[in-house]
C-alpha cells in the first residue's frame, strides 16, 4: 500500500504491510518497521530508525536535520520505537554532534504542532498535548504528560507520571509523580488522578503526598528533606525513585 506519489529512496528499508500514502518523502538511511502508516505529506529522512506499528499524519517532520547552530556535520540519528502515534505538523529533530541520537521510546501519543528537539530522550507511554515544545537535551521518563503549549527549557528532566498543566514554562526538573503548572512552573501537588490511572496503589498515592508535603512544604533544605523522606516513609519503589531522581538533579527541581 504505497502511492504512487510518495518519493521513496531505493536504498530505505520499509517493513512488510505499510502504508505510505501520497506525497511521502522518505530519505536513503531510513528504516521503517513493521504495519507503520504515513498517512500523506510526511517527510522522514536523516539516520532514522522506526519500529513496528508508527502512524503518522500528515506534514509531520521525522528525523531532520538539528536546529541547533552547534551542528558541526556528522552522522547523526534518530531512533523510535514502536506503536506511537505524531499528529499533524509534529516535528522530530536528529540530535546535534556526531554520534549522537535523538530517543523516542514506544506508545507515545505526540499530539499536533508538538516538538522532539535534538538528543531529546522521550519515554514510553508519554502524551505531549498540542503545540507541547521540548527543548534539546530534554529527558522525559514514562508515563509523563506534558500540557498544551506548554514549554520545557533545555537540559530539564520530567519524572515518571508527571503531569505539566497548559501553558507552562518549564526550567527546572519536575520530580516523578507531581503537577507542575504556571510561568515559570511551579510544583503543585502530586498528581493523584496520573497515579491512580496508572494503578499505583491507594497506600503508596498517600506515601508520595507526605513526601510532598517534605519536600516542598516544610521549608527544609533538599538534602534535610531526602533525609527525613528516608527516615520517616516507607521504602516504596516510588519513593525510592523520588529519591534518586532529585538527587540526580542539575538544575534543581521545581518548587
Amino acid at each position: 500500500m504505497i502511492s504512487p506519489l510518495a518519493v521513496i529512496h531505493p536504498k530505505a528499508s520499509i517493513g512488510a504491510e505499510c502504508n505510505i500514502g501520497p506525497f511521502c518523502v522518505i530519505g536513503e538511511n531510513v528504516t521503517l518497521g513493521k504495519n507503520c502508516t504515513l498517512h500523506s505529506h510526511v517527510v522522514v529522512d536523516g539516520h532514522t530508525t522506526l519500529g513496528d506499528n508508527n502512524e503518522i499524519f500528515p506534514f509531520a517532520s521525522i528525523g531532520l536535520k538539528t536546529q541547533d547552530l552547534k551542528w558541526k556535520g556528522g552522522i547523526t540519528r534518530t531512533q523510535i520505537g514502536s506503536n506511537n502515534t505524531f499528529r499533524e505538523y509534529v516535528t522530530v529533530n536528529s540530535a546535534t554532534a556526531d554520534g549522537e541520537v535523538t530517543t523516542v521510546g514506544s506508545n507515545n501519543h505526540i499530539l499536533a504542532y508538538s516538538h522532539i528537539a535534538h538528543n531529546v530522550t522521550l519515554g514510553n507511554h508519554v502524551i505531549m498535548s498540542n503545540v507541547g515544545t521540548l527543548a534539546g537535551h530534554v529527558t522525559v521518563e514514562d508515563h509523563a504528560v506534558i500540557g498544551g503549549l506548554a514549554a520545557v527549557h533545555q537540559f530539564c528532566r520530567i519524572g515518571k507520571m508527571a503531569i505539566i498543566g497548559g501553558c507552562s514554562k518549564v526550567v527546572q526538573d519536575v520530580a516523578p509523580f507531581m503537577l507542575a503548572d504556571g510561568n515559570p512552573a511551579e510544583t503543585r501537588t502530586i498528581n493523584k488522578v496520573g497515579l491512580e490511572r496508572n494503578g499505583v496503589s491507594a497506600a503508596t498515592i498517600e506515601a508520595l503526598k507526605d513526601a510532598y508535603k517534605i519536600l516542598y512544604r516544610e521549608g527544609l533544605t533538599i538534602p534535610k528533606a531526602l533525609a527525613k523522606i528516608e527516615a520517616e516513609l516507607p521504602s516504596l519503589p516510588e519513593l525510592q525513585h523520588l529519591l534518586k531522581f532529585v538527587r540526580a538533579s542539575e538544575r534543581g527541581i521545581s518548587k
